[in-house]
């Protein structure tokens, strides 16, 4: 009698194992038999738009077993950032909104998670990440997740985690489920040892921030994993990013952004580098041109990592350029004598690139230089502020003094 009652209980349990996760009560019936075969398995939440993983995508034809293509579904970490968004955007006008799950620790936008998947990952957490690429059946994942170069420096020990421990959960999950990873680098991983100006793809890299230590470490393991179980593996180099989308997020180069909101704003800016420190930059629509150029390349490249870059320039230059749109715009800079802590981080890195290996092997090419970028920044913002304008008048117009009228 025991030993009957028993193996019903294992068939059944089996047979719950088996169900897809078609409704929300087979889904948790799954949940609560999976939970206990490991209490280490956790829930994690998703959009209200896109409440359960979507059908299983139909491989094979019925009658003839011949393999039908699909597009790739992809998993962004780190979708709420200035890049991690832009990315989403574009992937999801090229392979459907339903193939491409954001993710990020933070409650994102209703417009946001209302345009197709978003879940919630701690991308220190392997079996949530892991959960999330099984039941989304993910190919590819792009991450995003990491602690830019001047909050790092405020806080290594959290750098230390989010950067490197993320990053080698992602690989891991890439080795076991044959997913292809993209984890961009950035001009950090340089150093003070690095030839200044046209900065090659492999040179010295003695980076001296947590973030650039950071970084190389993952652009080593990354390519370790790639050698030792053929993992496909793509990373850039990105320079300082420039979009008027999203504030600026904690890096030495987002001074190029704060600048603009200053001299729509206020008409002034004080800059915390110095007026000749020279760093490369790009245009948020190249870099995520960049980017997927090299995401989608068909076959893996010659190498995993590449510079890329559009151009070169100083505070003073880019003050220059604004002041040829608004002449009454001024700035200033730090006293010499005692420099901002992201003067160090700036004079460790290059002054330029040399981004002819990504030209030749996948075709990048930028289509914004820095006079087209400071127009296009400027109407952007300028749109924003009028826009901001319009709603503040608004709400005087029709606020409770003209409702008592």
């Amino acid at each position: 009698m025991l030993r009957t009652t028993t193996a019903s209980m294992w068939a059944s349990s089996a047979r719950i194992l088996r169900q897809p996760l078609s409704s929300s009560t087979t889904r948790f019936s799954r949940t609560a038999a999976v939970s206990s075969l490991s209490a280490s398995t956790r829930l994690f939440s998703i959009s209200a738009a896109a409440s359960s993983p979507p059908p299983p995508p139909q491989h094979y034809n019925s009658t003839t077993s011949a393999a039908v293509p699909r597009h790739p579904r992809v998993l962004v970490t780190g979708s709420l950032g200035q890049l991690g968004s832009g990315l989403v955007k574009e992937l999801r006008s090229m392979y459907g909104n339903e193939n491409v799950v954001a993710s990020d620790i933070r409650k994102a936008p209703e417009e946001f998670m209302a345009s197709g998947p978003f879940v919630y990952a701690d991308v220190m957490n392997y079996s949530m990440l892991e959960r999330i690429v099984v039941d989304w059946r993910i190919d590819w994942v792009v991450h995003y997740s990491a602690l830019l170069s001047a909050v790092a420096e405020k806080n290594p020990a959290l750098a230390l985690s989010v950067n490197m421990t993320g990053f080698q959960n992602m690989l891991e999950l890439a080795k076991v489920h044959r997913l292809r990873l993209y984890s961009p680098s950035t001009i950090g991983a340089f150093g003070p040892s690095t030839p200044k100006n046209n900065t090659p793809d492999l040179t010295i890299m003695r980076p001296n921030t947590i973030y650039g230590i950071t970084k190389l470490h993952n652009e080593l393991l990354g390519e370790y994993y790639r050698e030792k179980f053929g993992v496909d593996f793509r990373s850039a180099r990105y320079p300082g990013i420039l979009s008027a989308d999203t504030p600026p997020g904690g890096g030495t180069t987002d001074y190029a952004v704060d600048i603009f909101h200053h001299a729509i704003r206020t008409g002034h800016y004080d800059c915390f580098l110095s007026k000749d420190t020279r760093l490369p930059m790009m245009y948020l629509s190249d870099c995520i041109k960049g980017t997927v150029d090299h995401l989608t390349y068909p076959t893996p490249l010659p190498q995993s990592v590449y510079n890329i870059a559009a151009c070169s320039f100083t505070p003073a230059e880019l003050a220059a350029e604004i002041q040829k749109h608004l002449p009454h715009f001024t700035i200033s800079y730090p006293d010499p004598s005692r420099p901002d802590f992201r003067q160090a981080i700036a004079d460790s890195w290059p002054a330029s690139l040399d981004d002819s290996m990504a030209r030749r092997d996948f075709g990048w090419k930028e289509e914004f230089g820095m006079e087209r970028m400071v127009k296009l920044m400027l109407d952007k913002i300028q749109a924003q502020v009028d826009a901001e304008k319009k709603v503040a008048s608004s709400a005087v117009t029709n606020g409770p003094a003209a409702m008592a009228a």
